[in-house]
Formats: structure tokens, C-alpha cells, sequence
């Protein structure tokens, strides 16, 4: 008689319980507390709820990232389950989780920027009108490029010969019916809260596109989905280290990386992509400590945000890093490489 198969626990890691069950519960309650607070009279809860909204969904983001390296739950397709919940709250549904996983896996696997839509070639390509549209919008802080991604991500299987996404039409067009229905009865009851849910998603995709651009200098290749990176360079775990930075939240006080999941720890990261978000402080300290060369403090990339924003959405070049307190000052950093598009 054979012996019945031993049901998985819950979590891939026994330690995962308590912190994985606590993050997510706070996502969840954030997100639906955060939206519950813009309907309220006052300005300073409509405040409140607009940040704590637009924080749920940086983490429901980030927890994406976790689900496709499937190191919250045991069973992959529990993972899937909920990276697809997440990717409704963080407005990402218009793609397939395992789309958004298979992206992000070569950019593991291949050590470069995969791409399929070149957003720089795109707006070099538009009439000048267009682009100093989209420059301007960019120079108010309005993400533009990464809308640009995400209409992209709607469109595409309207617009390609492609079968495998002509064959998403269906679902696309139910998810976007969804979401129109769901934001028109949002702003029936209140005009006021569907416009500070707009800002809040806007919010959560400037935090991440600043947290984003300047992670990697990583090459970018536009190619099509199954094509191979050049092997025009050595991309071995040297290249890796060499080429990733910790952009770490705060050095002096570590529980602020918790903001944003851990993710700023991402040399750690690439060193052991499995390794589950609760652990990545200590696996950073024991491999490389604060005083690394890849560690810069996001203090220290402010500035630079804002004078190299018009700078990185048109030019290749993500800039230099170079050594001492200033050593970020030449750093451009990257734009449309978000986890969150499958393109």
C-alpha cells in the first residue's frame, strides 16, 4: 500500500510564520484601511490614508518580487495565488504573474536588462511634440515612462501578431472591464477618494522606480522574449557584485529597509536570490557588512534623482560610481525597468 505523500507546510521556511504573517496582514489591512480613510471628512485622515494606501501597495510590490522567487510559501502555486492578489492591489494585473516572473528570472539568470519595449527608442522615435510632453511630465515628477509601460503592457496583445499574447486579449479586456467598473463606483460614492487613490498608486510607482534605478548597471538588451543576451562580456558573479548596489533606506537605522521589504539589500539578494526578505539584514551584514563599496545610502541619491530626471529617461549611459563621500554624484541611474511590466 503506498504511503500517502507528507502535506507541505505552509511556508517555505519554518521561520517564515510569524514575520510573513505579519507583513501580509499589514498589507492587506493597509490597503484596505488606507482606502476606507479617503472617504473621511478630514483632510489630515484623507492624508493619512492616502500614504498608508500608497505604502500597502509598495509592499504588495515587493512581496510580488518575493512570490516569484518563491520564498514565502512551500507550494509554487500558493505563491502564484497570491503574487496575482498583490499584483491587483499594485495595479500590475494587466500582466501574468508568470509573465512578471519569467522577466525577472532572466534578469537573474542573465545578469542584464532584459527588454522587449525600448522606452528610449520609443520616445526618440515620437514626433517632437510628444516627447517634450513626456519630458515635461517627467521634469513635474510625473512618472511617465512607467505609464507609458503599463499602457504598453494593456495594449500589447491588440496590437501584436504575437499568438501568446493575442491570447491574453480575453483576459486583458475582462481585467481592464473590472478595474474600469470598480474605479467608476469609487468615484461615484467620491470623486475626491478616486483621485487620491490615482495619487497613491503614483506614489507607490515614483518610490519604486527611485528604489529601481539605481540597484544595477546592468546592461540593457532589447530582444525578443526566447532570445539569448550577447556574449559580448564576461557576466559571471564577480560582474554580479560589481554591478549591483545596496541603495540602502537608512545605515543608521536598519528597521527603516523594512519600508520597502528589505529589497534595498540587494547584494545580498543576487548572492542568494531564495533567501526570504526577514532574513536579508543578517545575510548582508555576514557577507559584506555597511562599509561595502556597493552599499550607498538612498540619502545619498536624492539629489541626484532629481538633477539626473530628465537625463536618465533619454540617454543610455546610467552614469559612474565612483569612490568617497560623493561618490554617487555622477550616478544617472536607470528608468523602465520595473519588476511590475512584462516587457
Amino acid at each position: 500500500m503506498a504511503t500517502p505523500a507528507k502535506k507541505k507546510p505552509l511556508f517555505r521556511y519554518a521561520d517564515g510564520l510569524l514575520p510573513n504573517s505579519l507583513a501580509m496582514a499589514y498589507t492587506l489591512l493597509g490597503y484596505l484601511g488606507g482606502l476606507a480613510l479617503l472617504f473621511a471628512a478630514s483632510p489630515w485622515l484623507n492624508a493619512l490614508g492616502t500614504l498608508l494606501l500608497a505604502h500597502a501597495m509598495i509592499v504588495a510590490a515587493y512581496f510580488i518580487h518575493e512570490f516569484a522567487h518563491g520564498s514565502i510559501f512551500s507550494v509554487p502555486k500558493h505563491n502564484e495565488w497570491a503574487g496575482n492578489l498583490c499584483s491587483w492591489m499594485a495595479g500590475s494585473c494587466y500582466a501574468d504573474f508568470k509573465d512578471l516572473r519569467r522577466k525577472h528570472m532572466r534578469h537573474h539568470v542573465d545578469r542584464a536588462d532584459v527588454i522587449t519595449f525600448d522606452t528610449k527608442v520609443f520616445l526618440h522615435g515620437l514626433p517632437a511634440w510628444a516627447r517634450r510632453l513626456v519630458v515635461a511630465l517627467e521634469w513635474a515628477y510625473v512618472p511617465a515612462v512607467e505609464l507609458i509601460m503599463h499602457f504598453y503592457v494593456i495594449v500589447l496583445p491588440f496590437i501584436t501578431d504575437n499568438e501568446k499574447h493575442r491570447s491574453r486579449r480575453g483576459q486583458v479586456a475582462l481585467v481592464l472591464a473590472l478595474r474600469a467598473v470598480a474605479f467608476a463606483v469609487l468615484g461615484w460614492l467620491s470623486l475626491k477618494a478616486l483621485l487620491l487613490y490615482v495619487l497613491a498608486w503614483l506614489v507607490m510607482v515614483t518610490v519604486l522606480r527611485f528604489a529601481d534605478a539605481y540597484q544595477h548597471t546592468y546592461d540593457a538588451y532589447a530582444l525578443l522574449e526566447d532570445a539569448k543576451v550577447p556574449e559580448d562580456k564576461l557576466r559571471d558573479r564577480a560582474y554580479e557584485q560589481l554591478n549591483t548596489y545596496s541603495n540602502l533606506v537608512s545605515l543608521r537605522w536598519p528597521a527603516l529597509n523594512l519600508l520597502l521589504l528589505n529589497f534595498a539589500y540587494h547584494n545580498a539578494h543576487h548572492e542568494k536570490p531564495a533567501e526570504p526578505w526577514y532574513r536579508l539584514p543578517r545575510l548582508h551584514r555576514e557577507l559584506y557588512g555597511d562599509a561595502y563599496a556597493q552599499v550607498i545610502p538612498m540619502r545619498a541619491l536624492l539629489a541626484g534623482f532629481h538633477r539626473h530626471r530628465l537625463r536618465r529617461v533619454l540617454d543610455d549611459d546610467y552614469g559612474v560610481v565612483t569612490e568617497g563621500p560623493h561618490k554617487a554624484d555622477d550616478f544617472y541611474g536607470a528608468v523602465g525597468v520595473s519588476f511590475l511590466t512584462a516587457v
